[in-house]
């Protein structure tokens, strides 16, 4: 199982904060969690398919696509952060 949370404007567009799921086969690391996650139709294809930005980190570590999910892993989504 793994903990997913969402932040700033993806919580409100999601209407979630945070969930947890058991991963399905074939599902391994942050691209096929996103393309998983897209399959629940609506809003959640328009976040996590439509090409929109969004970053991830495993474990509060910044991760890219390719990163390996396992049990216990805390995966963060939240939009890109501008400074000024």
């Amino acid at each position: 199982m793994i903990r997913i949370l969402y932040f700033a404007r993806l919580r409100e567009r999601l209407a979630a904060d945070a969930e947890r799921l058991e991963l399905p086969p074939g599902v391994a690391d942050i691209d096929s969690l996103r393309a998983w996650l897209s399959e629940r139709g609506g809003v959640w294809r328009e976040v996590f398919a439509s090409g929109e930005r969004v970053l991830a980190a495993v474990n509060q570590e910044m991760a890219g696509g390719e990163a390996p999910l396992g049990d216990g892993d805390e995966v963060a989504f939240f939009p890109p952060v501008t400074g000024g």
